[in-house]
């Protein structure tokens, strides 16, 4: 692992180079061009250098005092006035300082913080807000530093782990993490959750109290490992990682390689199991690097002119992120030792129902189809959107390059949706009666039903109508059919299906990285009650909004009936279409 530590480590430098030049004298952060700064941004700072300083022992990169650098950035976070928004900042700069001793009496930039913001610092950090989202990990980070650095002789930090756990154990059966518990429809189980893990684990090893870490650990592990077990199966064969929920793209790939490192690290993966595991990381790391690394100019790209993010993510804070995370890729590496001998995993077709929770109401989960011939490897989930309202969180197959969805956007992407009036029907967010197995001809099927109608903006609508929806795939053809009946009269003034097609990234992607070959889709519709019409296709190559986290939209195909149909009680309203996409790789 010695390599690809001393690989991390000088990326690291690259990139902190490029970006230490934006901090200003009075520790806040010059935005990049055309994006506006967040408040967080000196906190995501003060860890970047914090990290940079336990994978090297320098104070000082170049003429750059980085002690300094820090306290400027700490004491600008501190101050911020608008508190109620500044929880993710404020965690990320006290775990900064904190990087640089556990104890005050030792922490160099502790000596540099002038006492007004050595007093506001303590208020900061013991006023909290109790959370039941990944905010809460925050919390937990605020009570580490508050002890460690000598604050305080109260220790909360076991008890806000236990209640962390403990509200993840409540919202969801299988104790994946809900970030969205009570809000529409409930049941976020994105990437926010793993990300919460990996900074409380991060916050835990900072902690100066190592018998509360050994004690913490276990209860970690049992929830950690759920998502340690997933990865095999989401990460595809070019590397490509999380692809579903908001803020993925290049935070899909490294908040999952910070948690193999992690879980490498503490012997939480068994020793049969870590060529795997090594290969997974060798994947996505590679799928990094060459997707969002800037290597002429050593930054990172997570927007440009064929690719997007959330709005919430600026390029400076991601910079600052991605060093932060590079420095403790290559802390962890030289501890985990070794060989970074991968070897990989046979795979064989497949399709698997993961369940993230199952109860009275409703179920939800994660389906997971590959088939190693045709290459076709896609990602079904089934869960809450907070009322997001994108098509990041919608059920349809996720396979970037192949099935594309664009950013910051609501389309029904491979989901009919209904119209009554103004309420929009579309089949996510939640199912009953979910179930996977074998069909004819070696095929697997998804099948799952709603109960009643659920909108975009995840409202039950009910006593109204219920839907019924099933997906098979055989090889890489894939048929998807939608059943839908009322139980009184009503009318469905609009229903709409649509198809977006895009493209990797035209420089910045991996070899071998996945697209549609010359025959497309293979789209056909097989039956079709409610006689929709293929609208003109419309080019959105040049159009901005129409982005994706990895590359670019071109074409947006509408299935539509845009009059208004009569849905009657008794009748059923089919909706099926196939697809046999021809997936061809691409070159470096």
């Amino acid at each position: 692992m010695q390599n690809f530590a001393d690989q991390c480590l000088d990326m690291a430098r690259s990139m902190l180079g490029h970006n230490l030049q934006a901090i200003n004298s009075d520790g806040t952060i010059q935005p990049f061009e055309g994006e506006a700064t967040r408040l967080d941004e000196s906190g995501h700072a003060a860890l970047a250098i914090g990290e940079f300083f336990r994978a090297t022992g320098e104070p000082k990169f170049d003429d750059v005092d980085l002690v300094d650098l820090a306290a400027r950035c700490i004491t600008a976070q501190v101050f911020i006035e608008d508190e109620d928004d500044n929880e993710n900042g404020l965690a990320y700069a006290a775990l900064g300082l904190l990087s640089f001793s556990p104890a005050k009496e030792r922490n160099s930039v502790w000596e540099r913080l002038l006492d007004p913001t050595r007093e506001r610092l303590d208020r900061r950090l013991l006023a909290r807000s109790d959370y039941d989202n990944h905010f809460q990990a925050f919390n937990i980070a605020k009570s580490v530093t508050r002890f460690s650095i000598g604050l305080s002789k109260k220790d909360e930090t076991g008890r806000l782990i236990d209640r962390y756990l403990q509200r993840a154990q409540d919202a969801s059966s299988a104790s994946f993490l809900d970030d969205g518990p009570g809000v529409g429809v409930g049941g976020m189980f994105d990437l926010y959750g793993l990300m919460s893990l990996v900074f409380i684990r991060q916050s835990l090893q900072l902690h100066s109290n190592v018998n509360l870490r050994e004690r913490k650990l276990p209860s970690m592990r049992t929830v950690a490992e759920k998502y340690i077990k997933l990865l095999p199966d989401i990460v595809r064969a070019d590397g490509l990682g999380w692809a579903f929920g908001r803020g993925i793209g290049a935070y899909g790939q490294m908040h999952c390689i910070s948690l193999i490192l992690q879980a490498l690290r503490d012997g939480w993966i068994a020793d049969e199991k870590r060529p795997q595991y090594f290969d997974i990381l060798r994947r996505l790391f590679q799928y990094f690097f060459l997707t969002y690394l800037d290597q002429e100019h050593g930054v990172l790209v997570i927007r440009d002119f064929e690719r997007d993010t959330q709005a919430q993510h600026t390029t400076r804070m991601a910079n600052f992120d991605g060093a932060r995370y590079l420095c403790q890729w290559s802390r962890l590496a030289r501890a985990i030792g070794g060989q970074l001998s991968p070897k990989a995993a046979t795979t064989r077709t497949s399709g698997r129902w993961v369940i993230f929770d199952k109860a009275n109401k409703k179920e939800q989960g994660l389906f997971i189809y590959q088939d190693p011939e045709s290459q076709l490897h896609v990602q079904i989930p089934l869960i809450g959107g907070g009322k997001s309202k994108t098509s990041d969180y919608l059920a349809f197959p996720r396979c970037p390059g192949v099935f594309d969805w664009p950013v910051n956007r609501y389309l029904p992407i491979m989901l009919p949706e209904l119209k009554f009036g103004d309420k929009l029907v579309i089949p996510s967010f939640y199912g009953k009666r979910c179930v996977t197995g074998m069909g004819l001809r070696k095929s697997f099927y998804f099948r799952y039903e709603q109960p009643e109608f659920i909108t975009a903006e995840e409202e039950i609508l009910t006593g109204m109508g219920n839907v019924k929806v099933s997906w098979t795939f055989s090889g890489n053809r894939i048929v998807s059919e939608f059943i839908f009946s009322v139980r009184h009269q009503v009318q469905c003034d609009r229903m709409r299906y649509v198809l977006a097609i895009g493209a990797p990234h035209s420089e910045k992607h991996v070899p071998m990285a996945f697209t549609l070959g010359g025959e497309g889709l293979g789209c056909s519709v097989e039956h079709d009650d409610f006689q929709a019409v293929w609208q003109d296709t419309e080019v959105v190559t040049n159009e901005p909004e129409y982005r994706t986290y990895w590359g670019k939209l071109h074409y947006i195909q509408t299935l539509e009936r845009d009059h208004p149909l009569i849905m009657r009680p008794g009748q059923q309203y089919r909706l099926k279409i196939a697809f046999a996409p021809e997936i061809a790789l691409l070159d470096a």
